[in-house]
Formats: structure tokens, sequence, C-alpha cells
């Protein structure tokens, strides 16, 4: 495909988003159909449409509308590429005419107006460089399951299959992929379990729940379990799994497998409680990862977030009702928003008693990861 070619696949997958349809399965079934394009070229447009997204605001002023081929066009004029994808060729979008303004402030940062008072309130000075971060593409980070690896072998095996990665401070486990991101699922260091897909800031939030050997260790909100994982490395833990869909779970097994720990899938948690932790990384806006889901980004609303704070509510509570005397809750959250984080925090130590923060942690794309906010509440 070229270039232009690669221009109006973008456009036509974004008119699609932009009517209601989430863009993952618009470019998977827009891949299956398209088959004259090659990895390169399904690689390409899926850059374009995901950059499209985190800069929605900022390239339609570029590119003079909010449709498809106004993201693209402004796109092209933010790259300096106008002349390469609206070439007027038959395979690609018609020769550009339509102006487009300068962005400036709130449009500039691709920030939602509604939520522009609140992320400055939770950010302070550094408001406006973690917007302008969360605009650029996320790193693709690693973490080195030390059950069967240090981290430079795993960057030296790494490395023999054409892989680059380096240490990066913000998790001892962290390696960030500098060249070849798109090998890793297919070598042979990802599949014996040397590595895992995990963001450093993910990674972070892991190191930092206090845990011992032999404790009785709950991930409440396991996911993919990605961080179940992560606290199954670093100590000899009874582990248990839990997911309000379990279907988030399914790979959870052949992953732990694939890595050389014992997890242990549960539906009822209350069933084997109390437990000495219990991690709640608790659905939430997604504020800090708007890098990797620009999605949600512009679909959340106010009414979204309330909804969204009072199941934190409930989590937590379930949580505290599960915890061993002296042991503790790690609440963490994927956001930015004091709402979701502090002021979630403050709303649990008044509804129990008895209950102190050993700890609090917040990160933003500053530090290089996404965005996490973390309390280890204590149970005294």
């Amino acid at each position: 495909m070229t270039p232009a070619a690669r221009a109006a696949a973008a456009i036509a997958v974004l008119d699609r988003v932009l009517a209601g349809e989430a863009a993952e399965k618009v470019l998977t079934t827009w891949g299956r159909g398209a088959r004259y394009a090659g990895s390169g070229d399904r690689a390409a447009v899926r850059d374009i449409v995901y950059d499209a997204m985190r800069c929605r605001r900022s390239f339609a002023s570029l590119g003079g509308a909010l449709t498809g081929r106004g993201l693209v066009l402004g796109a092209a004029r933010a790259a300096g590429v106008e002349a390469l994808w609206f070439d007027g060729s038959a395979h690609g979008p018609a020769v550009a005419v339509e102006p487009g303004a300068t962005p400036e402030g709130l449009t500039a940062l691709d920030c939602p107006d509604w939520l522009a008072p609140r992320l400055q309130a939770a950010l302070g000075s550094d408001f406006a460089p973690v917007m302008q971060a969360l605009r650029q593409r996320a790193p693709v980070f690693l973490r080195v399951n030390t059950a069967k690896a240090t981290l430079a072998a795993a960057q030296a095996a790494l490395a023999a299959e054409g892989i680059a990665a380096q240490p990066h401070p913000l998790a001892k486990t962290a390696l960030e992929v500098t060249e070849n991101a798109r090998k890793i699922q297919n070598s042979a260091t990802y599949r014996e379990g040397l590595v895992e897909l995990q963001d450093a800031a993910s990674q972070a939030v892991a190191e930092a729940v206090p845990l011992a050997p032999g404790q009785r260790v709950l991930d409440l909100c396991a996911g993919g379990g990605g961080k179940t994982l992560a606290l199954a490395a670093r100590a000899s833990l009874r582990l248990w799994a839990h997911d309000a869909n379990p279907r988030r779970m399914a790979d959870l097994p052949a992953r732990a497998a694939r890595a050389g720990v014992a997890v242990t899938i549960t539906e009822r948690p209350e069933k084997t409680a109390h437990y000495d932790v219990i991690l709640t990384d608790v659905p939430c806006s997604g504020s800090g990862s708007w890098r990797r889901d620009p999605e949600g980004k512009w679909a959340l609303t106010e009414d979204r977030l309330t909804a969204l704070c009072a199941l934190q509510d409930a989590i937590l509570d379930r949580a505290a009702a599960m915890t061993a005397s002296g042991g503790c809750i790690a609440y963490a959250t994927c956001s930015l928003l004091a709402e979701e984080n502090e002021g979630r925090v403050a709303a649990f130590l008044a509804r129990h008693p008895g209950w102190t923060v050993d700890r609090h942690l917040c990160l933003t794309p500053l530090q290089g990861g996404d965005g996490f906010g973390l309390a280890i509440l204590r149970r005294t």
C-alpha cells in the first residue's frame, strides 16, 4: 500500500470509530477484508488511527473537521506529510483544500473541557506537560520474571533475538523496548516466560505492595493477571485471583504456567478469607493510560466518573471485610484524578475506623510509564 492508500484506509476506519464503533474491532474487520495489506500496512494504518484518537481535538482543528478525513488530514499536517498522503492518487484521498486552524489552549493539549479543571487541580504545574505526554504513543515495557531470569539475562536473551531493551528506573524488573517491539510475542524469551508485557508504572505499583513469604494474598480485580504474576514473582505466596468478569482471566492459567508460578482462580474470594494482603486495582477512568486507550478519554462523562467512584468505594468495602487483622489493602488506580485516588481513600477512612494509610504513591507519564495512584491501607 502507498502512504496515500494507508491514509484512505485510516479515514474509513476513523469514520466508523467516530460513529460509535470500537477501534480494535473496526481495525480487525478492516485487516481481515484487506487481503492486499501486508503486516507493515496494517501496523501503519493502526498507528495513524491511534495517533488521531490521541490527538483528536488538535488534529480536527488542523484538518478542519471532526471526521475521519479531517483527523487524518490534521495528522498529515502535523507530521508535514500532507502532499504525500493527500496526493489525489487512485487509491488515496483527494487533494486537501480544507482550511485548518492552529490548535491553542486545551485544544492543543487534547484535553476535554470538563476534565481540565479536575486535572489541573490534581497535577498542578505538571498539567500541561502530562497532557502533552498523553498525546504521544506509549513506550513498550517488559517485566522480567525474576523467578526465571535476571534483568541482565533477559536483556541478553532478547538481544539474541534482535529485540533491544534497556533497564528503566521506575521498577527493578522493568525493561523498555527500544527496537523491534513487534517481535516480542513471537520470541522464545517471551514464550518461555522470562518476560511479560507490562507497563513500568504498573510494575512499580506491584513492587510497592508489601509482601512476605507465606502470606495469603488476593488480587481482587485481577483482569488479565499482569499484577497477579508480578506479585507471584516477588515471594512464595498463597495467591488467589478474582475478577468480576471471569473471562478477563481466561489466559491467566496459561500465563502462570509459562511463568512457573501457582495462582488459584476463585469466583468467591470470601470463601477463603481472610487475607494478609489484598490488591484492588479497581476499574477507573483510565486517565493515566490514555496513551494506550485514547477512546476512553473522549468517552468519559461526569456521570460515568461518579459511577466509577461509587464502584471503587464498594470494592474497598468488600476488600476490608476480607482483610485479616494487621493486614493491608493496596488500593490502585491508573487514574490521575484526585476523586479516584485521595478522594476514595479519605472516604474509606471515614467509613472504616481502625485503618491507617501506610504509604501513598503517585506516578505520572512524566516518569516514563502510565499514570497510577497507590495507597497502602493498613488494618490496625
